[in-house]
């Protein structure tokens, strides 16, 4: 969960320099208002990994294709030149005839053609191999594109408490304006002195101070969150603060890193049918034509032409010897699969928990949130009364108006916060 704190924020001069540098890179403001969905939708299209999607598509169309031309006749062409020791004879001589043997060297040449009839699915599998292999990496990159939703967050809800400070810093900025036309009339009246005036000026110039320090850091977030979607948000842009999403609405995990198990386990299964068609039959319709010397009459002398045609059949069984242990490996690989599926549904499961619990502890104390702040001013109101009376010191006036003014910057912070938890949970069940 992120949490935000004035003192935690504090951005030094030099990382603002370098942050702000980078607005160099965007041209042209939005002008708009920003929704937390409108910025996640433009940060999703501005980040380069989204063109992999269109890879894997056209990648994976092309092995499917690949694939499927496993049906398409196979067509070889030969060619064999040789000499050879020795060569068919007869093992004895018929009277009054001369019969010549064959020639030592011969030469052949051939165009085969085959046409699978069945290969045992082994096309099919392959198909659907690839076809999960895409839905992986379709899935990784689905997981990736997810974790830029966090980091929206992030600078998101920073903006909105960096805003929230700045426009407490005003108001108190016009309280201490006030009372110090307040104190310099008392002081022109007798009742307070010149060094009172001088607090309330030293509370002024702190409150300025502070104020610069807020704007550096909403600069630098509005910078970074630029850079995250790709477009320049400007002072004039607004960020909508998002209303509180019922966390009933949360009653199921259905995270991306879920899908990509599924996807892995379908892999699997897949790989199962593979071993099946590995040690099936295979039949061929095939046909070879050609020349050679000697041709299919082996006692011709001279080049001939010829061809062959008919059925083939393969079938290889030494996958059957293996086939027992791969099914075991793909069964192992299954089992690793669900244990980090659910290893991950445990931790999210047990972050799930702390979310719940952290929004409940959130809306427990902002119970009290407008109850004290309402206090606060009754008694800031009657410190005024009493300094303008005499009887209460300035000082003691800055210390009920700073008390105010911290009341007023925890109620901001816990409804940032009590949004940013919200949003968390969201991002972890969703």
């Amino acid at each position: 969960m992120i949490r935000f704190s004035l003192k935690n924020s504090t951005v030094r001069t030099q990382w603002i320099a370098s942050v702000l540098c980078l607005s160099s890179l965007f041209s042209n403001p939005l002008h708009a208002q920003l929704s937390i969905e409108r910025c996640q939708e433009l940060a999703r299209a501005n980040y380069p990994m989204i063109q992999r999607y269109a890879i894997i598509e056209q990648t994976s169309a092309f092995n499917v294709s690949n694939a499927g031309k496993g049906y398409l006749p196979q067509i070889a062409l030969n060619a064999k030149a040789s000499y050879q020791s020795d060569v068919v004879s007869l093992p004895f001589q018929i009277p009054g005839i001369q019969i010549d043997g064959l020639p030592k060297d011969q030469y052949a040449a051939t165009l085969d053609i085959s046409q699978s009839i069945w290969d045992g699915g082994i096309v099919r599998s392959l198909k659907e191999i690839t076809k999960v292999e895409e839905s992986i990496e379709q899935e990784q990159l689905n997981v990736e594109m997810y974790a830029l939703e966090k980091r929206v967050n992030q600078f998101f809800f920073g903006i909105l408490l960096w805003v929230a400070q700045l426009n407490l810093n005003r108001l108190l900025q016009d309280d201490l304006q006030r009372h110090y036309k307040m104190v310099e009339a008392c002081v022109a009246n007798g009742v307070a002195s010149r060094t009172d005036l001088d607090a309330v000026s030293v509370e002024q110039l702190r409150a300025q101070q502070m104020y610069q320090q807020l704007f550096a850091g909403k600069a630098a977030y509005m910078e970074m969150l630029s850079v995250v979607i790709g477009e320049r948000i400007g002072e004039s842009d607004t960020l909508v603060k998002p209303s509180p999403i019922p966390v009933g609405l949360f009653n199921r995990v259905n995270r991306p890193e879920l899908k990509l198990f599924e996807a892995q386990n379908r892999f699997f299964e897949t790989q199962k049918n593979t071993i099946t068609s590995s040690y099936m039959p295979r039949f061929q319709l095939f046909v070879q034509g050609g020349i050679g010397r000697p041709g299919l009459n082996m006692l011709e002398r001279s080049f001939s032409p010829f061809y062959i045609g008919g059925v083939r059949m393969n079938w290889n069984f030494g996958a059957l010897y293996t086939q027992k242990n791969d099914r075991q490996k793909i069964n192992l690989a299954q089992q690793n699969v669900e244990i980090l599926r659910e290893t991950f549904l445990y931790n999210t499961r047990l972050e799930i928990t702390q979310q719940n619990t952290q929004i409940e502890r959130l809306r427990r104390i902002m119970q009290y949130d407008d109850e004290i702040i309402t206090l606060r001013e009754n008694i800031r109101r009657s410190a005024e009364a009493r300094v303008a009376n005499g009887t209460l010191s300035v000082t003691e006036l800055l210390r009920e108006l700073n008390a105010e003014n911290i009341a007023k910057q925890e109620k901001v912070s816990h409804e940032i916060e009590l949004l940013t938890s919200i949003y968390d949970l969201k991002f972890s069940m969703n």
